[in-house]
């Protein structure tokens, strides 16, 4: 699954747990329903049935795949609107383009991630190349929903690509997972810290963890952040009640297309089973928190605003075409 691997033993390592770290309790365990997004393709809705003082700042998260194609099978979106928020889309198999009304676009592939902000308006879209609707093959990836503070909503729409080597690298204390961070930054046992490269205007942390059998990933987190767990796909706990953790009993155990919601500390931790599913040796894992905004949401489909009367607004600013137009010879969708 993942495209970013590297040797645990050269990086550099987390901090292990102190007697002062507070334990992260596990609030809750929800699990995605599935669907189907764009064009038709199969998505999990991540964050599908969690109460949004909890998930603040996040909007929502859909898991894309993990499928594998047929020739003529992938799909992705038509042309469309978002303003008020950001997206962030990591793909892990496969790859997608992007192309927007406000010229950014690319290819996101082989662990890339695509951070789009919204700000006042834009059009885009994501579809698979023409290479993986002819050939078919594995397709996997992640889009995240980030709010924007009100202050921030109508801000002139950005793009950064950030390519698989781009991520910050780093271990578990014990070398038994691997961390790759995105979005925010993490301790290290020197006393300093280090950052993922995506350039948030909400303060988040975004990371990708495999954690190899039996092993468990202790992370220090940001008090004043959520702290949200999806498991990409294996089996395993969270919370500190494993054989590794001094809270025997308190752990909740945690599948494929689960996230858990944790509550107040400055510590998670993660644990995957002895025995995973064949497909993938490691347990595979989201790691996300970040600042609450604690504003009013107002949301209607691809736009997040903070009251009806701007979704009205947005509605009337997209029907008379001030979110920019689909550049001449654009992407357009496959349909099959």
């Amino acid at each position: 699954m993942p495209a970013v691997a590297a040797d645990t033993l050269t990086l550099t390592r987390v901090p292990k747990a102190g007697l002062g770290d507070v334990e992260r309790p596990v609030l809750g365990v929800t699990t995605a329903p599935q669907g189907y997004e764009g064009e038709g393709f199969p998505v999990r809705r991540a964050l599908a049935g969690i109460a949004p003082r909890l998930l603040d700042p996040f909007i929502m998260m859909d898991q894309m795949g993990e499928v594998e194609y047929a020739p003529g099978e992938p799909k992705g979106t038509s042309w469309h609107p978002h303003r008020g928020f950001e997206t962030v889309t990591y793909i892990m198999d496969g790859a997608f383009q992007h192309q927007d009304s406000h010229g950014g676009g690319g290819m996101i592939k082989d662990g890339a991630t695509q951070w789009m902000t919204a700000g006042g308006g834009i059009l885009h879209i994501e579809t698979p190349p023409v290479e993986l609707v002819k050939s078919g093959g594995t397709f996997h990836g992640v889009q995240l929903w980030v709010n924007l503070p009100g202050k921030d909503k109508m801000i002139d729409p950005a793009y950064q690509n950030l390519e698989g080597g781009d991520v910050t690298l780093l271990a578990s204390h014990d070398a038994g997972a691997l961390l790759r961070l995105i979005a925010g930054d993490l301790p290290t046992g020197d006393g300093g810290a280090v950052r993922g490269p995506g350039s948030t205007r909400t303060p988040i942390t975004l990371l990708h963890a495999s954690i190899t059998p039996g092993s468990s990933l202790s992370l220090p987190w940001k008090p004043a952040f959520n702290a949200l767990v999806y498991v990409l796909s294996g089996d395993g706990t969270v919370g500190a009640g494993s054989a590794f953790g001094p809270a025997a009993g308190t752990a909740a155990p945690i599948h494929t297309g689960q996230t858990a919601v944790l509550g107040d500390g400055d510590r998670l931790t993660i644990t995957a089973d002895r025995v995973q599913e064949g497909r993938h040796p490691a347990m595979e894992v989201l790691v996300l928190g970040g600042q609450p905004l604690r504003e009013p949401v107002a949301q209607y489909g691809p736009f997040v605003m903070n009251t009806r009367a701007e979704l009205q607004q947005a509605v009337e600013d997209f029907q008379a075409g001030t979110f920019g137009q689909i550049p001449a010879g654009a992407l357009m969708p496959h349909t099959g």
